[in-house]
């Protein structure tokens, strides 16, 4: 069995973890790190302790009406992307743990093409 991380316990919710094939289970953010545990099989976790969190990345769509997913980007052990049924809530729960200038909003379609072009007029001129 597997041991939490944390002491108390501020929010749990369903939730979805994108790490190779989507696993479903549960969220549960606390005083001491941010966890996910699958619902069917107890060795698939992640346990991120709020001290190796460097960013907190969402990705909002129609001016923060929909928040499709978001990721936690690691010091050492890379991107964990999540998405929740309440992201709006999981978002705003993890604000105490993490400073605001720590939680970006990721870039849109449209922001990847238009550096995509730029970066190709650099690279010519």
């Amino acid at each position: 069995m597997v041991q939490s991380l944390n002491t108390q316990v501020d929010f749990i919710t369903d939730a979805t973890a994108f790490t190779g094939l989507t696993d479903y289970g549960k969220i549960m953010i606390g005083d001491k790190g941010f966890e996910f545990y699958n619902s069917r099989d107890s060795r698939k976790f992640v346990q991120i302790p709020w001290e190796e969190v460097d960013y907190v990345i969402a990705s909002v769509m129609f001016k923060g009406k929909w928040i499709p997913r978001y990721a936690i980007q690691t010091k050492k052990n890379g991107t964990f992307t999540f998405s929740s049924k309440q992201p709006k809530k999981v978002l705003k729960e993890m604000q105490e743990y993490v400073a605001p200038d720590h939680m970006v909003q990721s870039l849109g379609f449209f922001d990847v093409i238009k550096r995509a072009f730029r970066s190709i007029g650099k690279k010519k001129g």
